[in-house]
């Protein structure tokens, strides 16, 4: 099974989005947590299955959240370069890749 790695700016993007759901509703920030954990199994298990989105990276949206989790496969690694909030910024994770 292929190993996840991520950028490093994505731990900063996965709290403050808990800490708004939490702020907003108790235990939706959890909701969110869950849901991303279930989004790196799939992706996991099924790399290809999502269509490809920008410079060969792949995106997986969230069912219940307005997020994406932004990857692609390199060998026998998916690296997540961001989780990326559906209506802000849509590019600005290109400025991560080389």
């Amino acid at each position: 099974m292929p190993k996840l790695i991520f950028h490093p700016d994505v731990s900063s993007e996965i709290k403050a989005s808990y800490k708004w759901y939490q702020v907003k509703v108790n235990g939706l920030g959890e909701n969110f947590i869950n849901e991303l954990e279930s989004a790196y199994q799939a992706i996991v298990e099924f790399p290809k299955t999502w269509p490809k989105f920008q410079k060969g990276f792949r995106r997986f949206m969230l069912s219940r959240f307005p997020f994406s989790v932004i990857y692609r496969k390199e060998n026998n690694q998916i690296y997540i370069v961001a989780v990326m909030h559906n209506s802000r910024r849509p590019d600005y994770w290109l400025n991560r890749i080389s």
